[in-house]
């Protein structure tokens, strides 16, 4: 596979976005894949061809810029059981998760993304998984990404690279990364075009975008948003 070549997982959110333009500031050849499974909050795939054409003009990454992929798991809709896929009221379950969390949807989106990246030449595989200011989703975890890596390799008989960029830093930090990366244009056009509220409310805006407000990734990206600005 090209070591020049990257697949970055892509949702339209705040994270990927930062992540796609750190993948953009290191390799040659940059694509994108996002994946459809049933989320309440779809307004996020409708905002991903926004942001990759603004991304795509941006000085010193033009050219870059691949292919975009979407591609469908609707299999998470049909197990369903948690907020983000169903009508039902955001809380903390009985295991100490919120039940915006979602069973095997970093692993299957890992997996989904490699077999796509097999076909595509391309080595490095960037997510934008945290575990330093998160949710506490057992699949955004380094323990899992790195098993999950170590799996792909010897199933595909392959040498792909997971990076997670965002993995040790905390919101306040993601904001100054993609400050960092592409200056003030590429933070407007994380407040005004990328998708982060698990309702996918567009209406409410804030200075840090918009959202609902108040549901677990607002609260995340809002506290993130005033420890940048403070």
């Amino acid at each position: 596979m090209n070591d020049q070549h990257a697949l970055v997982l892509f949702s339209g959110g705040q994270d990927s976005t930062t992540c796609l333009a750190w993948a953009l500031d290191r390799f040659a050849h940059v694509e994108t894949v996002g994946f459809a499974y049933g989320q309440r909050h779809a307004v996020e795939l409708e905002a991903r061809p926004r942001i990759l054409q603004r991304l795509g003009e941006m000085s010193g990454w033009k050219g870059r810029l691949g292919a975009d992929h979407l591609l469908s798991l609707d299999v998470l809709k049909e197990i369903g059981g948690t907020a983000l896929t169903d009508d039902r009221t955001i809380e903390m379950g009985k295991n100490g998760l919120p039940n915006t969390f979602v069973p095997g949807r970093n692993i299957l989106f890992l997996t989904t993304a490699a077999a796509l990246g097999y076909r595509r030449d391309c080595r490095h595989l960037v997510g934008g998984m945290c575990e330093t200011d998160f949710s506490g989703y057992p699949d955004c975890r380094n323990d899992t990404v790195q098993a999950t890596a170590q799996a792909l390799n010897l199933g595909m008989d392959a040498d792909f690279i997971i990076h997670t960029p965002l993995m040790w830093i905390d919101k306040a930090a993601t904001w100054k990364l993609a400050e960092d990366l592409g200056g003030g244009a590429l933070v407007d056009l994380i407040i005004e075009d990328t998708v982060t509220c698990y309702l996918g409310d567009r209406t409410h805006r804030h200075a840090w975008g918009y959202g609902c407000g108040v549901c677990p990734a607002c609260d995340l990206r809002a506290k993130g948003y005033a420890g940048f600005t403070a």
